[in-house]
């Protein structure tokens, strides 16, 4: 299931996400509303957690754009105030449900289950790319339906990542930020991550290929 959670307090956007992954949930993670609305548009989430106050663009003009493009996807907003007319707001911009902070992990994810289960909408439970598929619920990647191999966690992120930007070069800023979050980590993190993937697609004899644009990043491409 992918999530997209927009939440300027960074500590909290990374901790969410990694409590969202640890249940096997996909998480994209923005930081202000201008990315968000971006996302949102151009990608299909399951749900979206969205916070009030956001900069660049206000998570009630974000929910109402978004709704306006034509996103069907469930939305709960979370703010610090606990006004009754902003809830209202928000319920009124497209929002379908509205938790006030702090709350309780075990919350949000008893909503998300709540409103995706009423969505009633069949979930995307692999990528593909070439020959390869990316079971998002087990971790396993197998080559053309053949024995598949388990990533671990981070090997996960990263290749969901690349798959999910196809052709597209990745910069290695965009891989720590996206997987690492509030994690450190250095470049060569990254490369070591990518030295592994790459080893697993030699074992699965994919004709799929990890690209390295020198000073720019990584992409996916398919092997004549």
């Amino acid at each position: 299931m992918n999530i997209l959670i927009a939440e300027d307090e960074r500590g909290l956007a990374d901790a969410l996400a990694q409590i969202l992954r640890q249940e096997r949930y996909v998480v994209d993670v923005v930081y202000n509303g201008t990315d968000a609305l971006a996302y949102i548009t151009g990608a299909h989430y399951d749900a979206f957690v969205c916070d009030v106050m956001l900069p660049g663009k206000n998570g009630f003009d974000l929910v109402r754009e978004a709704r306006a493009a034509g996103v069907s996807t469930p939305i709960i907003m979370l703010t610090a105030r606990t006004a009754t007319m902003d809830k209202v707001t928000g319920l009124d911009a497209g929002a379908d449900d509205y938790m006030t902070k702090p709350f309780q992990p075990v919350e949000l994810l008893a909503r998300l289950r709540a409103l995706t289960r009423r969505q009633g909408e069949v979930v995307m439970d692999t990528l593909s790319f070439g020959d390869l598929s990316l079971n998002l619920s087990s971790s396993d990647l197998s080559c053309d339906g053949g024995e598949p191999v388990h990533l671990s966690f981070k090997e996960f992120e990263v290749l969901r990542l690349l798959m999910s930007n196809a052709r597209v070069t990745v910069s290695k800023e965009t891989i720590i930020a996206r997987v690492w979050g509030s994690e450190s980590a250095e470049e060569n993190s990254v490369e070591a991550y990518i030295s592994f993937l790459r080893k697993k697609l030699k074992f699965l004899g994919s004709k799929v290929q990890i690209v390295t644009q020198r000073m720019m990043g990584y992409r996916l491409e398919e092997a004549d």
